[in-house]
């Protein structure tokens, strides 16, 4: 129940100063002025209690009422969450029309839910417990479950049939239970216990599927200067990767680029359902153009989500774009209450809050028994590219893959410019083993091969710039020529091309194949006493093309070319 209202003292930009009052509470939220703009309590002092608003504090004046809402920041969990966008705050864009208006809940969705128990009347539950389900909130099953802290008999359980997202529809050990359920969004969810992760995350992604792998339940940070194409990996993941749900925040990005992630999403089908990619995605879009404070909790709000899905037993990828933007609210924060400063101006607990946003990632056995999953992919965008920043060092020590993007692989037009030399997975030996239980007991030497391959390729590349490619023996000149190989016919990949916008992994692993057989063969010709030259003035052009020649699924392809480039380079022996 709220407390009595008090009044404001003092409006400084998105600071508010209110009179102090009994039972305040840090992080708790207020409603501020006639619009009750919310707001969340950051200081507390004798006579005064500070104020961070989330919205626009145009129009509040001295001596209007601030009412205590007596709880923290929460979001509202409802059927209506996939397919939709929102805010920082969880808030419906959608009816928002052009202008946002200060304090308006924008929480307006009339639409009847059809709920179709499942549980036993007259059982006893425990929290976790599958009591429903609602049809109609997307392609995925919406189940209704016993909250965190609930257990006991199960009293009263609606009808089938059509709900609002208030309406109680289920009563266990006096407790109603609704459609819509309500989490405090900087506390994790619970689960039954952690599990170590074990399953690759398939992305689509050649680069990143084959050499810097991620388990469901990872943690991957995005590093990479402007205009390095983080977006567009983001973008890209969150189309093609095989998780269930995706959640992708858009925290402090620009408003276009958010504008053209809502509308590919609705355009793009899903090769799952075969409906709109977007009907299985939340979109949380909370610009550069927004208050720092709703900035600031939309990547524990979205977070919140991802773990809800997880506790129904789905796998979910939470796609951060980006949490450098959240960091810098955090510094915004910490210099408006006086914290004391740390690297760069950023607070000194920089590090404790993305190790508490990471660690909110992995694979568990949910309260109800089930398995799910939750991926946090995060993209960080150091100022000037410069990755000796804290927000990328600290973010290092959290996450399990880090895939570097390169500037001059992008300037190269090599997309994506995840860089070879400065990314890393420390799930390798898991995947290997993932995948030799699924049939492919291969796939780990042939990534060895291939890293190894391109890290000497790397070496002597550099060296080539110095001495020239023809001071080079033989076989290391095929290295050169295999580095390159690798480069343009397996890890750059074409995101505007049907057939090679995602790719399967069974392709991936034949295109490599391809690959690899051809440089085989190149260095025991060179071997043999093949001039060089003879070798690299070959067309391999073929080979290079069949990553778009063929569909993400089809493998024959890279055989067939494999083939061909293998007589002809027979035809310098």
């Amino acid at each position: 129940m709220n407390a009595p209202a008090t009044r404001i003292r003092r409006v400084a930009g998105p600071l508010v100063e209110v009179d102090a009052f009994p039972g305040m509470a840090m992080n708790d939220l207020m409603a501020l002025g006639p619009a009750a703009v919310p707001g969340e309590i950051v200081a507390i002092g004798e006579k005064r209690v500070s104020v961070q608003a989330y919205e626009y504090t145009g129009g509040l004046g001295r001596g209007d009422p601030a009412t205590p809402l007596r709880r923290p920041l929460s979001a509202h969990l409802t059927p209506g969450l996939l397919g939709g966008v929102f805010d920082g705050l969880l808030r419906p864009l959608a009816t928002a029309g052009i202008w946002l208006d200060p304090g308006a809940s924008r929480d307006i969705d009339g639409r009847a839910w059809h709920f179709h128990p499942t549980a036993a009347l007259g059982t006893t539950v425990d929290a976790g417990t599958v009591l429903g389900s609602v049809t109609g909130a997307g392609p995925l099953d919406y189940r209704i479950l016993v909250p965190p802290g609930i257990r006991g008999q199960l009293e009263t359980l609606a009808h089938e049939g059509d709900y609002d997202k208030d309406h109680t529809v289920a009563t266990v050990a006096g407790t109603p239970i609704g459609l819509t359920a309500h989490w405090p969004v900087r506390t994790p969810r619970p689960c039954r216990d952690r599990s170590a992760a074990a399953v690759p995350l398939h992305t689509g992604q050649r680069a990143v599927d084959l050499l810097f792998p991620v388990l469901r339940g990872g943690s991957v940070s995005v590093p990479g200067g402007f205009g390095t194409g983080k977006t567009m990996l983001l973008q890209q993941i969150a189309k093609w990767c095989d998780a269930e749900v995706i959640v992708y925040v858009g925290c402090g990005e620009r408003g276009n680029e958010m504008a053209e992630i809502v509308a590919e999403l609705a355009a793009l089908p899903d090769p799952r359902t075969g409906g709109r990619l977007a009907d299985r995605t939340v979109v949380i879009a909370n610009t550069s153009n927004m208050p720092m404070m709703a900035r600031e909790a939309s990547v524990y709000t979205g977070v919140t989500v991802a773990e809800h899905f997880r506790d129904m037993g789905y796998h979910v990828v939470l796609v951060a774009d980006s949490t450098s933007r959240w960091a810098e609210a955090l510094r915004e924060f910490a210099s408006r209450t006086g914290a004391l400063p740390s690297e760069e101006g950023y607070p000194a607990d920089l590090a404790s809050a993305l190790a508490a946003f990471y660690e909110r990632a992995g694979a568990v056995t949910t309260l109800g028994g089930v398995t799910g999953s939750v991926t946090i992919v995060g993209a960080v965008s150091p100022p000037g590219g410069d990755v000796s920043e804290p927000v990328t060092v600290n973010t290092e020590r959290f996450v399990r893959c880090r895939w570097s993007l390169d500037r001059e692989l992008a300037y190269a037009r090599h997309y994506p410019a995840v860089s070879w030399a400065a990314s890393f997975s420390r799930d390798l030996e898991v995947v290997a083993a993932a995948y030799a239980a699924a049939g492919d007991p291969d796939w780990g030497a042939r990534r060895e091969q291939a890293a190894t391959l391109l890290a000497e390729a790397d070496r002597l590349g550099a060296l080539t710039e110095l001495v020239g490619a023809e001071s080079l023996p033989a076989d290391q000149r095929m290295v050169v020529l295999a580095g390159r190989l690798l480069r343009e016919a397996i890890l750059q990949q074409n995101a505007l091309s049907d057939n090679d916008a995602h790719c399967s992994m069974a392709k991936t692993a034949a295109l490599l194949d391809a690959v690899l057989a051809v440089v085989r063969r190149c260095r025991e010709l060179a071997a043999a006493g093949v001039a060089p030259e003879r070798i690299e003035r070959l067309d391999f052009g073929p080979l290079v093309r069949a990553r778009e020649a063929s569909g993400p699924e089809d493998t024959a392809m890279a055989g067939q070319r494999r083939d061909r480039m293998l007589r002809a380079l027979g035809e310098l022996s």
